[in-house]
Order: C-alpha cells, then structure tokens, then sequence
C-alpha cells in the first residue's frame, strides 16, 4: 500500500502546483491519474496550445507550463500512479482514507484532494460497429508504449495535435505511418501539420484526406481498415489502428463517493479551504464550484495553496504553522539541498 501524507487525484497544472505548496509545509504527496503522463489536459490534448493568463509568462505553451510545473515540484519528490483510475474511497477509523484504483493499486493518506481538470477522460471512439472487437487487439485509444509500433504498420485517425505529434513521432519508429482524417485542413499547430507534409513528400508518412476509417478487420487482431475516401473504399493493411479523437471530461466514480455534487462539479466551501461536504477531502480546481467560481489555471494555483495550509493543520492537529516568504527562507528540498534567497533580497526586505 502507497502511503503519503496528502493523495492527489489528478496530474494536471493544480495538481502538480499542489506538490509544491505542500513541500513548502515539509508535507509528501503522491497523485494519481488515469493519463499515462502528469499534465493533465495541457499534455494529453493540447501540448502546443499557448496559454497568456500564467502570471510572469506572456505567453506559455500548454506543455511547457508542464515541464515547468514538473521541474517546480520534483525536489519534493512526489509519487506517481499513472494511467490508473481512482476508483473507490474507504475512511478509515484513524480518519484516513485508502483510495484504490481501477487496477487494485491501494493508497492511504488522511488528505484526499481532488484536483482532476473536468474529470477523468475517456476515449471518445469512433462510430465503427466492431470497434470493441479489437481493442487491445490492436487498436489503442492513447500511445502509451511507443516502442509497441516499431516496425509496424500503423494507422492513426484524427486531425488534432495528438493525431499530428504521434504520427511524426511513430514516423521514426514503426515501418510505415499512415494519417487519416476527415478534412483537408489540421486543427492542430501549425509547425506539426508542416512537419507532416514535410515527411509525407519524404516518403515517412501516407496522409489520406478527406477520408476516414469505417470498418475494421482481422482474424482475432486487426489486419486491415476500411477507409472511405470521397466515392472511393479501399482496405489499408496495418498491426494497429488509433484513433485520436480527443478526450471526454466525466466525474466518473468520485461522482458516487457521496460527495455534494452540481452540474458535474463538486461543490466546496470557498470562504475557508476548499474542502467539500467529506472532511478531509477537498476539491481544487476545475473541479469544483463555489459562487464565483472561475475554470482558470491560475485560480486553481490559488485554491491548491489555501487548501494546503488546511491540510496541515489536519494532519499536525494543534501545531502552530508560521508563515514564511520564500524569498527569505528559500526552499528545503527533501533531499536535504536547500536554495537560499539572494542577500540582496533579504536585505530589502529586512
């Protein structure tokens, strides 16, 4: 059983925001997150997408806010559980709380914050009548294991960053790439979709559009796709087929966990810590709703510090904590490293 002292559900930008305000209060986080990756949506479906409201940053791609995030927290050392669902919740008589996940990993913690974006996502699959014959048979909703498609044929379907970004990365790696989508035109960055044209003239990926896959075959895993291009239907051969299609936002089971629930968001007390009907569990970002509730980034960066201060005092019942400016006091990593604020800095202020 993971054990840790606050239990994060969700790997986005609140999440990994939380790591650090937490380590500040020499507390250990572990999070969880149905994704293969930490990022949330900022890395599962818009890598590229440049975001203006992050405070000091004019201007950020939604992935690098990631990496950021990641390089922010990693001196306090969270633990990861990925591409698992947090599935169940049990309070305990001590008043901690096990989550178990979808896959039976167990985890204990007396804080529980739930910080999962819209929710937890799921594929949004494309209308081909056999399709659930050949999952895991061949065809995959998310790349979780690049190194599964070397020197394979694969078809991937969709027109967003995803269905580009893969394509150019499997181009090095599986024998043959082939890229379908609907429309002529990308909804995705403009650098990937040249790079795409750019190894589609250099013979590394077929781009089949306008045109989508509509059946599928193969004698107990996939073979060969269907694929309707305007009055013409071909059959592709391939290993795999992925369509990616983008993502679903639900609550899924936290939305049975008895929490107080409006319009698929969980509603908290936002005149103290952001903690929700359950003490104990709090809710940030997204995720929640309260009078005034805005869905930003920097909101939840906000709400993950406040509820942070609440889970200290939760798990150092009667212990006093002091407040301390970072500029002054640095930070303590866990490995025992410290950054000291420049003298300068501490000076002016003293």
């Amino acid at each position: 059983m993971i054990t840790t002292d606050i239990l994060i559900i969700g790997a986005g930008p609140t999440g990994l925001f939380t790591v650090f305000e937490a380590g500040l209060l020499k507390l250990k986080c572990h999070l969880i997150d149905a994704l293969p990756q930490p990022g949330g949506q900022c890395s599962e479906i818009y890598p590229k997408k440049p975001i203006y409201d992050i405070p000091a940053y004019p201007e950020i791609l939604a992935g690098d806010l990631t990496d950021k995030l990641m390089e922010q927290c990693k001196q306090f050392e969270p633990g990861f559980t990925l591409g698992e669902r947090a599935d169940t919740i049990e309070k305990q008589e001590d008043g901690s709380f096990i989550v178990t996940t979808n896959k039976g990993t167990k985890h204990k913690a007396p804080v529980v914050a739930i910080a999962g974006g819209l929710g937890s996502f799921e594929p949004r699959k494309p209308l081909i009548d056999n399709i659930a014959d050949y999952e895991d048979k061949g065809v995959e909703y998310m790349i979780k294991e690049p190194e599964l498609y070397r020197d394979k044929k694969v078809v991937i379907a969709g027109g967003g960053d995803s269905a580009l970004d893969w394509s150019i990365f499997l181009s090095d790696v599986a024998s043959e790439v082939t890229l379908i989508h609907r429309r002529n035109e990308f909804r995705g960055h403009l650098d990937s979709v040249e790079k795409v044209q750019e190894l589609k003239s250099a013979g590394k990926i077929n781009l089949i559009t306008p045109a989508e896959v509509i059946g599928l075959e193969g004698n107990g895993k996939i073979e060969s796709v269907t694929v309707k291009q305007e009055a013409k239907v071909f059959k592709k051969e391939c290993d795999h087929f992925v369509p990616l299609f983008g993502l679903s936002p639900k609550l899924g089971p936290i939305a049975d966990w008895g929490l107080e629930i409006e319009k698929n968001a969980i509603k908290v007390n936002n005149a103290l810590d952001y903690q929700t009907n359950i003490p104990g569990i709090f809710a940030i970002g997204d995720v929640n709703t309260y009078p005034g509730k805005l869905k930003l980034i920097l909101c939840g960066f906000h709400e993950a510090t406040l509820m942070c201060q609440a889970a200290y005092q939760i798990i150092n019942p009667g212990k006093r904590y002091v407040l301390k400016y970072t500029t002054v006091s640095g930070v303590d990593g866990f490995d025992g490293t410290r950054k000291e604020a420049p003298k300068a800095v501490v000076k002016a202020i003293e």
